[in-house]
């Protein structure tokens, strides 16, 4: 039986979702069709700019993407508390950001009289949206419609440009957020479009090294590429909302634990561990970690070997949830399921064996 989608994406289970969108029938989201010879690779930069855009609207951060030729990953943090905390003044200001809204709402906003009885209209219309701008469903929606109606005016066509409804994978503990975050940002490294993390173009890892000191320098004195790695778009072909709305930063990384909203890791140890990983995902070299283990894995308590397995295959061998066994047997139990798939890959991965 098919599982209901508010069951997938509960907050009560976990703020921390992998999300993937695949276009139909593959059609290019970027890239270069080798048949027709069309370069669709400015569309990569639509994603990437309309992703920290809604992340300066709603409340949900990301802290990890990567955009391929036809589909994309997002690793997402859901803060439904900070939603919760905002006026309706300022819900309506976000939301009105990306949607007109009814009468009601723009008299509202410009500060026309209105009734006692409208007010409390607008006011039960604040509520809808606060619900909305904490929704994965809504984020999906908004991205995924601007980026293919401007696809769609672009290629002269119209009809689906998506494959469908986006798949999800809740994301119960830390050592699932950190395999999910590594899955994405190695995937352009695993489909052989990159062969460094800075060199990756379009994902979170290679965004977070180029803000580095001398970082942006290095990337370019290791592309063997003529072209840039981000081309910008014409601006005939850039749409519109990217000169409307500001952009957010992607979640910073926080050790510590201190601060609720930040991803619970050091940027360092994490970089330290997709280059390791990354370097044994090329073609040349053997699937293994030799030497020291890196500290994240070694923390967590996460098997090295079977890590680089998951950094590849982690959304075909898990299901609609990622975790520990312990994790994902309360998952389980949450959702009043009688087993959930990857449990058997859970205990590969997240129980080292003792030496």
């Amino acid at each position: 039986m098919t599982t209901p989608r508010a069951s997938l994406l509960s907050l009560d289970t976990t703020p921390w979702y992998h999300l993937v969108n695949r276009c139909v029938r593959r059609a290019f989201l970027c890239g270069t069709d080798a048949v027709s010879g069309q370069c669709y690779e400015h569309r990569r930069g639509w994603i990437a700019e309309r992703l920290h855009q809604l992340a300066g609207i709603f409340a949900i951060d990301v802290a990890a993407y990567a955009v391929m030729s036809n589909h994309y990953h997002l690793v997402v943090r859901v803060d439904a508390a900070r939603a919760a905390n905002w006026s309706n003044d300022e819900v309506l200001r976000r939301w009105t950001a990306l949607f007109t809204g009814p009468l009601l709402v723009q008299r509202y906003r410009a500060g026309l009289e209105m009734l006692p009885a409208e007010r409390a209209a607008v006011s039960a219309l604040a509520g809808t949206y606060r619900e909305r701008l904490a929704d994965v469903s809504w984020f999906m929606r908004v991205l995924n419609e601007a980026i293919a109606r401007q696809a769609n005016a672009e290629d002269g066509v119209k009809g689906r440009f998506w494959e469908g409804r986006f798949k999800s994978q809740a994301l119960l503990d830390e050592a699932a957020i950190l395999s999910a975050m590594a899955y994405v940002d190695l995937n352009p490294i695993r489909a052989g479009m990159a062969e460094t993390p800075e060199a990756s173009a379009f994902t979170s890892v290679a965004e977070r090294l180029a803000e580095l000191p001398g970082h942006a320098e290095k990337a370019r004195a290791s592309d063997t590429d003529d072209e840039p790695l981000e081309a910008a778009p014409p601006a005939s072909q850039a749409p519109a909302w990217c000169e409307v709305l500001p952009v957010q930063a992607l979640m910073p990384f926080d050790a510590t634990g201190r601060v609720p909203y930040a991803i619970p890791f050091g940027f360092e140890d994490y970089l330290e561990l997709v280059e390791t990983t990354g370097r044994c995902q090329r073609p040349d070299k053997r699937g293994r970690i030799e030497g020291r283990v890196p500290r994240l894995l070694d923390r967590l308590g996460i098997d090295p070997d079977a890590f680089i397995t998951a950094s590849t295959t982690l959304l075909q061998r898990f299901g609609s949830a990622v975790g520990t066994p312990a994790s994902l047997t309360a998952c389980c139990a949450s959702r009043q399921a009688r087993h959930l798939r990857g449990i058997r890959v859970a205990r590969e991965i997240f129980e080292r064996t003792a030496a």
